[in-house]
């Protein structure tokens, strides 16, 4: 019987883009106070075109500013310690609200951590999770899919791995180790979702694929009477 489940966060239950373009805005308050302006700008045309690796250089670039890489590092802090601006899918704020009082939930996340304690308080649902594991807080060699992060799970919650499910958006790490602990697990495949068109390997597959949290009650009414009818079996076998 299914006890608990387990969130992802980024993706999963807020767009991450959100909380990139919440991160453009404080370095461009930052640079404007060092009298560069246009950063944002800059920033999020190269972000919407693709690009996803060294936007800050490149868009200094474009504004033809100066800079090395002591100014890009403080760039970078101050886009990874800001506390951001970001809200809840409406789907997600239903799911939290509906499932909060029928299974123990909770999230791991992986990212750079006061990153993520930072989006957790923003998003002010701490209140509403029984744990939440971030794993860059046992090292960076134990993000997903390093078995760490799911086993914080069960100790905290004392739960074989056959009553818990994992629902989350990215099938390059997400799932693969979950399914060798006995978790079940969901992909939530979102319209514009960052790993919309990823293609895996079977054993990275997670065994249920949904578009919305929203089908999560159908799929764990159907859950449920799957468990209750072989457990009626096994109770005529006897």
């Amino acid at each position: 019987m299914i006890k608990a489940i387990i969130f992802d966060l980024d993706d999963t239950l807020f767009p991450e883009s959100e909380f990139v373009k919440s991160g453009f805005m404080s370095v461009d308050d930052y640079l404007k106070q060092q009298g560069i302006v246009g950063f944002y700008q800059e920033a999020l045309y190269l972000f919407n075109q693709g690009t996803r690796g060294n936007i800050f250089n490149l868009a200094l670039d474009q504004l033809k500013v100066d800079y090395d890489l002591d100014f890009i590092d403080k760039l970078v802090a101050v886009y990874r310690e800001h506390l951001p601006t970001i809200v809840l899918y409406e789907d997600a704020k239903w799911a939290i609200q509906y499932l909060k009082d029928k299974y123990k939930l909770g999230i791991i996340t992986d990212g750079f951590l006061v990153t993520q304690k930072n989006k957790v308080k923003a998003l002010g649902i701490a209140d509403d999770f029984d744990v939440v594991v971030f794993s860059d807080a046992y090292g960076r060699e134990n993000w997903k899919p390093s078995s760490v992060p799911y086993t914080k799970v069960m100790e905290a919650l004392q739960l074989r791995g056959e009553q818990l499910i994992y629902v989350g958006d990215n099938p390059a790490k997400d799932f693969v180790t979950a399914k060798k602990m006995g978790w079940l697990t969901i992909q939530i495949k979102r319209k514009q979702g960052e790993y919309l068109n990823i293609e895996v390997s079977e054993e990275y597959q997670a065994h249920f694929v949904i578009e919305s949290l929203f089908e999560l009650k159908d799929l764990l009414l159907g859950l449920e009477k799957e468990n209750k009818s072989q457990f009626e079996g096994v109770e005529n076998v006897k």
